[in-house]
């Protein structure tokens, strides 16, 4: 179970057909996904239209609907600033950009196989060629990240289309893969044993003194959402 605007969703049997996998939904289990879901679906009207089969109630009125560990100041801040940053038109995506990169890169690709192929494989020319090849893995690596985030196009099927293009074509990585652990990144950032990105070992790799917490129970147990929806 989970909340999004104060409403109570059973998502348990959805989350095995979630687009996003059932691990992004989980790991909000007992909590409010409220951010997350804004943040994760462009087409809120289309997706909405899918949870009015999951509501199985609504939050009192004197409920909080955020977890205790966070700041509702905090979040308030957060959503004003989504808002504004909407309103400005930010993330609005520049097509002429993201088409000079993925030309830019591709040029780059290119180039490393010609410098080798035409001066051979001497010291210089390969150099030159390394360099040029490693530049142009780094930029496809953030240009896939982008279409990952379905960034760049409006239709996600286009950035997953394009997505497979650079990730699996020219970098030789599954896409799936890395949008399955990446999900969950943005789903629960820096929280352990849920962000995939701080699953190393705890004693050689960890950040800062203490690592970051896991919220284990969430804002409730099941037992208490029965009593606190109406």
């Amino acid at each position: 179970w989970l909340v999004i605007d104060r409403k109570v969703y059973d998502a348990s049997r959805f989350s095995k057909q979630h687009p996003g996998g059932s691990r992004v939904i989980s790991h909000y289990a007992g909590q409010d996904a409220t951010d997350a879901f804004v943040a994760f679906h462009n087409d809120k009207s289309l997706v909405k239209k899918y949870l009015r089969s999951l509501l199985i109630g609504e939050l009192a009125p004197d409920q909080p609907s955020f977890e205790s560990n966070k700041k509702k100041s905090l979040l308030e801040d957060f959503r004003e600033l989504r808002c504004t940053v909407e309103k400005m038109g930010l993330l609005r995506p520049n097509y002429l950009f993201f088409f000079l990169v993925f030309l830019h890169l591709l040029v780059l690709d290119a180039a490393s196989w010609l410098v080798v192929w035409y001066f051979g494989i001497s010291f210089v020319p390969f150099l030159a060629g390394m360099v040029l090849f490693t530049v142009a893995q780094i930029q496809m690596g953030w240009f896939q990240h982008d279409l990952g985030h379905c960034s760049v196009f409006r239709k996600p099927r286009w950035n997953r289309l394009l997505q497979i293009v650079v990730i699996n074509v020219l970098k030789g990585l599954p896409a799936s893969w890395w949008n399955h652990l990446h999900n969950q990144h943005h789903a629960k950032p820096n929280c352990f044993r849920k962000d995939p990105d701080l699953n190393m070992h705890p004693l050689l790799f960890s950040l800062g003194k203490t690592l970051s917490v896991e919220v284990s129970v969430g804002m409730f147990g099941k037992a208490d959402f029965m009593a606190e929806i109406y």
